[in-house]
């Protein structure tokens, strides 16, 4: 049996077709966010200004992992997460680590 799966991206902004997944973090939080060209190009052009006058973030701070990890989340959120993502028809195991693009959705509709 041959199975044919296509992904088609819809505008974030106006609900149209998008061409691309434009990714972009500020105050700490990434984001990504499906749009046209046209609506990537206004988006790029309103923060051009501001990337022409800073710098790369570097990554020299070692970053720590595992139990104890700041990064580590309660029971109670990772079960929120998981639910809200069945329920927006997001891909999230039952067990186990969740996706980080998962919980960057969940955040961002928070």
């Amino acid at each position: 049996m041959a199975k044919q799966i296509q992904e088609i991206l819809i505008d974030d902004l106006d609900g149209g077709e998008a061409n691309e997944t434009v990714s972009f973090a500020i105050d700490g939080a990434s984001y990504e966010i499906d749009l046209s060209d046209g609506n990537a190009k206004k988006l790029r052009d309103a923060l051009m200004p501001f990337v022409q006058r800073a710098r790369k973030a570097g990554t020299s701070t070692p970053r720590r992992r595992g139990r104890g990890s700041s990064r580590s989340m309660s029971r109670e959120k990772s079960s929120e997460i998981r639910a809200w993502a069945k329920a927006h028809g997001l891909p999230v195991s039952e067990r186990g680590r969740i996706a980080a693009n998962v919980v960057e959705k969940y955040e961002a509709a928070h």
